[in-house]
């Protein structure tokens, strides 16, 4: 099935090499912002103070892809992007000014386009079957389908794209010389078949043509998670890795592009091995990598890559500027709103949030669940080995289906990193203890071992151990990110990607002993606030977070707003409402309303993709849109908006300059140096103006009270060269002292640099402010606030002094720059 893993190695020196960046900056590329207009932007990111600029997929994607995720084809730079020499030229424009190139890759899937010519590579197999030279590229399990009828038992792949039932759409179907039409579908017919019946024709080919709704339960190709329109790519194999990577390697080596960024390594086969040979292929070129951290998980230290793209730094830094013990009461508080009952306060085991997630897991592996296909692989694989072997045989396919939902809804990480033929990874191990919960049952523990790869070797028992594995990460991502977390909304800003709604809040000591890690663990790792795959941005992060700081009087708020709408509200879709209209206002209606379709979808209660309940979506429509026509309740909430503006601008600033200042290299995602109040995709991926950008960004540094978005950029700006003209030095956490100062978190970078922000600043307020609180700087001369020029001695100082002006402090030693 699979490559043998490769053996593991230990990971490259930490030391920083020329490619490391300082920071990186993300262009989200598409037909209205291609290669062009970012050599435009490439003098105003440069005058930012960025030392690379971070691109989205950049191979050709399908026909007007916005994301590029969508893979046709690995032998080109898309076209609709301008083509590898448009590349060549953003290269040639940014190197001049030290700019250098990161492109994010897409190891694991390719598109399923329409027209389905677009993909060569799955065309020749669709036409050829398992004899075309691409059939290993594509992760199919051939024996899942019933072949042609000339060759039963040689498999065929099933193609879920048909809007009903096949006896249904029989007309629709019309052959076209080689090629079979199906709307706008065009399928190559096998050689030899364009004359026969269609009845025979149909079942001659490679494909099986199937309704829609059958994905679920009968596909047998991987896909990405539930996506049946990405068909998962065996770059585990050398001879797929060369081909789908070639045009990227001569880039790299014609220095074009300088590191990579990876997508989803949990859905490869073996991710250590896929970046062992990325590693050996580039020289050691600067990767990271999208690897979501649950909990206290921590990065494969045998990975050779310079950490993940930040979603674990995001939680740290939501985490520490985040009221915990608010969040607690603001979480009893929505299950009052939403239940009608009395409140309680949850954070405290077994917590509601948890509980969502198991069902969300439990759902997604079900008999009749999204990701049921993929557990039914399992189930296949596991027959033949109790088959082969009678040792492990006489497990009923019931059986064995319902210990791998047990296991897959119990697993608490993404996925385990057994590799076939080497030692298991304690932690892997552990978890799937966890998992079986001190199960005695003998079919979940002969699936746990096979999991762990712990039942020796063979093409069956190594193929279980890495598609548990694969579906576990889709299991998780699915179950968890895309469900559980449109279910429980308490404060919608903990639900981003790797969060732990469960364990809302980080205390400033556990921030530092993070950082620390970090710094000795994975310096270069990127860092990220707001990326193209957050439900919500930053900002729209940092202004929820006030809340759970006045949970009481927020949830009379919404209590209220509820009331003024009028009966009729889905309560818990209310809560959501208010939030969603909170953290991005000013928002138009056709956003918001597109917002919350995407989540009432996701959460899979009321309505979803698949089974769309079109009197509950226009009511959710129709309140939503009233809003804007409601007399009394547009004021309210732009109201409290303006009131929530000075602590929300406070968590704003600390945020970014925590994010800028911390170990580790920060990801600014497009627009995101000014206030962003985005939601999730689409509509955080729309196109930037990155020349009024560039016009504002030449006078960011003269004060203007009141306009945020001027004092992020100037503060952006400020600390991005900072970063450039000088190493930061080794973390040092810093203590305030006296009654407000767990409302200050300080540290330094070395001996030149601190950086000093204001947490919680709703209950500073409520405090009293400063007040008496010092904080001691580091002795051996003066020193400087790059934000407002300003002086200050070595020694005790007042925070209040400090803070006068902003609420947040980057001080440098006078002339060290």
């Amino acid at each position: 099935m699979t490559s043998a893993a490769e053996p593991a190695q230990p990971r490259p020196a930490a030391a920083p090499t020329p490619g490391t960046p300082t920071a990186s900056y993300r262009l989200q590329l598409q037909p209205g912002f291609t290669l062009r207009d970012a050599t435009a932007a490439v003098p105003y990111l440069a005058a930012l103070g960025v030392s690379h600029l971070h691109l989205s997929p950049l191979l050709e994607a399908a026909p007007g892809s916005t994301h590029g995720y969508d893979t046709v084809d690995h032998g080109r730079i898309s076209e609709q992007l301008g083509g590898e020499a448009a590349l060549r030229e953003l290269a040639a424009a940014a190197h001049p000014h030290g700019l250098r190139l990161i492109a994010d890759v897409v190891p694991n899937h390719m598109a399923v386009p329409v027209p389905e010519q677009l993909n060569a590579p799955l065309w020749e197999v669709l036409r050829d079957g398992p004899d075309s030279p691409y059939a290993r590229w594509f992760d199919i399990d051939w024996a899942a389908q019933p072949g042609p009828a000339d060759a039963p038992g040689r498999g065929r792949v099933l193609l879920p794209l048909l809007g009903d039932r096949l006896g249904a759409v029989l007309d629709r179907l019309v052959v076209d010389g080689d090629v079979l039409r199906y709307h706008d579908h065009a399928l190559p017919l096998r050689p030899g078949t364009e004359g026969l019946p269609l009845a025979e024709l149909l079942a001659r080919q490679w494909y099986r043509l199937a309704w829609w709704r059958l994905a679920r339960t009968e596909l047998n190709y991987r896909r990405f998670f539930t996506v049946n329109e990405l068909i998962a790519v065996r770059v585990e194999e050398p001879e797929v890795f060369a081909a789908t990577h070639a045009v990227l390697l001569r880039l790299h080596a014609d220095g074009v592009l300088d590191g990579f960024r990876i997508d989803h390594p949990d859905g490869l086969a073996d991710p250590r091995g896929y970046l062992r040979r990325l590693a050996e292929a580039t020289g050691g070129a600067y990767t990271v990598v999208e690897k979501i951290l649950t909990g206290d998980e921590r990065l494969p230290a045998d990975w050779p890559c310079a950490g993940t793209t930040g979603y674990d730094a995001l939680r740290r830094i939501d985490g520490v500027l985040t009221d915990h013990a608010g969040a607690c009461r603001l979480a009893g508080a929505y299950e009052a709103f939403v239940s009608g009952g009395p409140g309680h306060e949850p954070c405290q085991d077994p917590h509601p949030a948890v509980a969502t997630a198991r069902r969300g897991r439990a759902e997604m592996t079900g008999p009749h669940g999204e990701l049921a296909a993929e557990v039914e692989r399992l189930v296949r694989l596991a027959v033949r080995i109790g088959a082969a072997e009678p040792a492990y045989a006489d497990h009923a396919p019931w059986q064995l289906r319902h210990s791998l939902q047990r296991l897959l809804t119990g697993y608490p990480a993404y996925r385990p990193y057994a590799r076939p033929g080497e030692p298991v990874p304690e932690e892997s191990a552990e978890q799937l203890r966890a998992a079986l919960n001190g199960s005695a049952d003998p079919t979940d523990r002969l699936v746990a071992a096979l999991a762990l790869g712990e039942l020796g070797r063979g093409p069956e028992k190594d193929e279980f151990c890495v598609r548990f594995a694969q579906t576990a990460a889709a299991v998780a991502a699915k179950g968890v990110e895309d469900t559980a977390f449109y279910r429980w909304n308490a404060l919608p800003g903990l639900n981003e990607v790797g969060g732990d709604p469960a364990r809302p809040g980080l205390h400033p000591a556990g921030f530092h002993d993070w950082c620390r890690y970090l710094e000795r663990a994975w310096p270069h790792s990127m860092t990220a606030l707001s990326t193209h795959d957050t439900k919500r941005s930053a900002d729209a992060r940092a202004r929820l977070a006030v809340l759970a700081e006045q949970p009481e009087a927020w949830a009379a708020e919404a209590a209220a707003w509820s009331a003024a709408a009028g009966p009729g509200g889905d309560r818990d879709g209310d809560w959501l409402l208010w939030h969603t209209l909170v953290a991005a206002w000013p928002i138009d209606p056709d956003r918001l309303v597109a917002a919350l379709l995407k989540a009432a979808r996701e959460a899979k209660v009321h309505t979803s993709w698949t089974a769309p309940d079109a009197r509950f979506e226009h009511a959710l429509a129709d309140r939503a849109r009233a809003v804007y026509g409601h007399p009394g309740l547009l004021p309210r909430i732009e109201g409290r908006v303006h009131a929530l503006a000075p602590y929300a601008r406070s968590n704003t600033l600390s945020a970014a300059l925590l994010h800028l200042t911390m170990p580790g290299v920060p990801d600014l995602y497009q627009g995101s140096e000014e206030p962003l109040y985005t939601l999730v995709d689409p509509d955080n991926r729309g196109v930037v103006d990155l020349g009024a950008f560039a016009v504002r960004l030449t006078d960011a540094a003269f004060p203007r009270p009141g306009d945020l978005a001027r004092e992020k950029l100037h503060l952006t700006a400020t600390a991005l060269h900072l970063r450039r003209s000088r190493p930061l030095g080794p973390y040092r956490p810093l203590a305030a002292v006296d009654l407000s100062s767990d409302h200050l978190l300080a540290f330094a970078r070395g001996d030149d640099v601190v950086t000093a922000v204001t947490r919680l600043p709703y209950g500073l307020e409520r405090a009293g402010g400063w007040r008496d609180t010092v904080l001691e700087l580091p002795a051996g001369g003066p020193w400087t606030d790059e934000l407002t020029l300003r002086a200050y001695p070595a020694g005790v100082l007042p925070v209040a002094e400090l803070l006068a002006t902003y609420p947040v402090a980057l001080l440098t030693r006078k002339g060290r720059a």
